[in-house]
């Protein structure tokens, strides 16, 4: 066995997996981030959409993270969680 095939490998089916249809976290990520671009949401209802959008990536990057089939996916989890922290801590750099 290689690298990229232990990498790769699903520790549940044995398949190579890369990707995954989304999960009901993901989907409602995708569903705001949509509604996001297409209307730009101003005040309040902007606030709560990205608020719960970014709520819900959080949540499938920490489930990738914990319960992800293999390396790869875990590994997406926590650079996506790495990726919203740097950018949280950059907002909040930037506001004082």
């Amino acid at each position: 066995m290689n690298i990229l095939d232990w990498f790769l490998r699903n520790r549940r089916t044995g398949e190579i997996t890369i990707g995954q249809w989304p999960n009901a976290s993901l989907t409602l990520f995708g569903l705001c981030a949509g509604i996001d671009w297409a209307f730009a949401p101003a005040g309040q209802a902007g606030t709560i959409l990205r608020g719960v959008g970014t709520a819900a990536l959080i949540v499938w990057a920490a489930d990738e993270l914990v319960r992800g089939v293999n390396p790869w996916r875990r590994l997406l989890g926590a650079g996506m969680l790495v990726a919203l922290a740097l950018r949280w801590l950059a907002g909040v750099s930037g506001r004082g």
